[in-house]
């Protein structure tokens, strides 16, 4: 290990949450304003994580008085006093970009479920309660139909010997 490599490791944080793009945070930043310093909390949705090591950043997004207003924030940075996750968002992009065209209730996410509590929905329920109940009439209608097939093919053996065939003159 070189003498850069242990410089890198003593800045790494290590108080850290666990975050993924959707996520709903609250980021706590130091801001020097001349002489002053305060902390200035902003909260949004993680927009994109970037790199990794010393050099991770996330850039948060919020409407701010009917704006959005995005932030990059060095996660690693001295200047972050702490990182807060207040919800999971379920997505399926590493970067949502497409968040910047939605305004209002169609830019909010779904919450992502813990996934103890998603596998233990799926092993409670069988498949027919997992379905709709539009699935559920066809399959009710399947079934029926298969014993009505059924029944259809043993009448159409009779239906053919009241045509005049008989099961012994095949023509």
């Amino acid at each position: 290990m070189n003498v850069l490599d242990e410089i890198v490791a003593d800045q790494l944080r290590t108080d850290l949450p666990e975050l993924a793009a959707g996520d709903t945070v609250r980021v706590s930043a130091k801001v020097i304003e001349g002489t002053r310093e305060r902390i200035q909390v902003f909260e949004g949705i993680v927009m994109r994580l970037r790199g990794g090591g010393i050099t991770r950043s996330i850039t948060v997004r919020r409407i701010a008085s009917g704006v959005g207003v995005e932030r990059t924030f060095k996660v690693n940075s001295p200047r972050i006093e702490r990182i807060e996750v207040m919800r999971h968002g379920q997505v399926r992009r590493a970067q949502l970009y497409f968040l910047r065209k939605r305004v209002g209730k169609a830019a909010t996410l779904r919450e992502r479920r813990p996934k103890a509590q998603a596998a233990g929905v799926a092993a409670a329920g069988s498949k027919t309660k997992a379905r709709g109940s539009k699935a559920k009439a066809t399959a009710a209608k399947t079934e029926t139909s298969g014993s009505t097939a059924a029944k259809a093919e043993a009448s159409g053996a009779s239906g053919g010997q009241a045509s005049g065939q008989t099961p012994d003159s095949k023509a």
